[in-house]
């Protein structure tokens, strides 16, 4: 027979492990990602791309007053307790003044509380506004373990609180940094004015509702603008592209946020591709009198009006003017 102590060990050893697994579990949150291990830093370019074309977006495209263009753009590299903006969740009053306004301040202020209180926020980042719908914009951002994820937001301008973005975008990759990333981008509504087309007068949507994806379906509503019901989804409005640059991280100096001092630049030759947009008519009118001789069959007729004109190969109009035989009214 063995002695009690020999006996023992198993069972303590059994202890051991279930305490340590129960440890280590308990130092992560349900549902946590794998902590970051890569280098301390990492310097990454930044470049967005408007692809806002009236061939791509042909309906209601904005021409004037405003033209079609891009706010400029605001973002943050944080950690896991801060979010700039979420899908299906409702908009911070920072990121409703921003979507519907252009209007910074608030939002940044919100990024400066989440830095200062949560210590979540390492770095806010800018660039300056792209002047037309297709153009390009970039600048610089860093990152580090703790502060692996990467949010933005753009404007679209007009719009009654739409916005493009990237919502906690991880650039790390467990024990290293990922050097390449491209994102194509679809517009969002940020929940808080209920305007349909680009130019709607302001509408405030009460209650607020949340942050929704808008697509060529839904809104389903024949009067909002990207509204193409003939497209399984819609072409995207923008894309973004991160590369990680090789520079020594210590020689980094953040940048200072200033929304007009950094390079962009119009493309006028982007290849996008040609949305068909639909001709789209009134209902027809009342008929007109009854014309004709006496004793003989008359005509009347009644008219339609072109609403919206058919581009890149959709569907063409109708006629817009029908006739039909009667009998006259007061014939001649």
């Amino acid at each position: 027979m063995g002695s009690p102590g020999a006996a023992a060990a198993p069972g303590r050893a059994l202890w051991a492990l279930v305490l340590a697994t129960l440890g280590s579990a308990a130092g992560r949150a349900l549902g946590a990602e794998s902590v970051c291990t890569a280098p301390a830093l990492a310097k990454y370019s930044v470049a967005f791309t408007g692809k806002w074309s009236q061939t791509a977006f042909p309906k209601q495209y904005p021409l004037f007053r405003p033209p079609a263009q891009w706010s400029s753009l605001l973002g943050a590299a944080h950690g896991s307790d801060y979010s700039m903006w979420r899908k299906d969740q409702y908009a911070s009053n920072g990121l409703r003044d921003f979507a519907e306004r252009g209007e910074a301040w608030a939002l940044m202020k919100e990024i400066e509380a989440a830095a200062e209180k949560l210590q979540s926020v390492h770095e806010v980042f800018s660039a300056p506004a792209v002047p037309s719908g297709t153009g390009q914009t970039s600048t610089e951002l860093e990152v580090r373990s703790r502060h692996s994820l990467v949010s933005f937001v753009v404007r679209i301008v007009p719009s009654p609180d739409w916005f493009v973005g990237i919502d906690s975008l991880d650039l790390c990759d467990g024990d290293h940094w990922k050097e390449h990333v491209a994102m194509d981008l679809y517009p969002y509504d940020a929940g808080t004015d209920s305007g349909f087309t680009f130019s709607s007068p302001n509408f405030a949507t009460i209650p607020q509702d949340t942050v929704t994806e808008i697509t060529s379906s839904s809104p389903s509503h024949p009067a909002n603008s990207f509204y193409y019901p003939r497209l399984k989804s819609l072409p995207p409005i923008a894309s973004v592209t991160l590369a990680r640059l090789q520079q020594s991280p210590g020689a980094f100096v953040p940048p200072a946020l200033d929304l007009a001092s950094r390079d962009n630049e119009i493309f006028n030759s982007l290849s996008v591709p040609e949305t068909p947009l639909d001709c789209e008519v009134s209902l027809w009118s009342s008929w007109g009198l009854c014309g004709g001789p006496c004793g003989e069959p008359g005509s009347k007729s009644r008219t339609r009006y072109v609403r919206v004109q058919p581009a890149n190969d959709g569907t063409p109009c109708p006629e817009l003017e029908e006739e039909t035989e009667c009998v006259p009214d007061n014939c001649v």
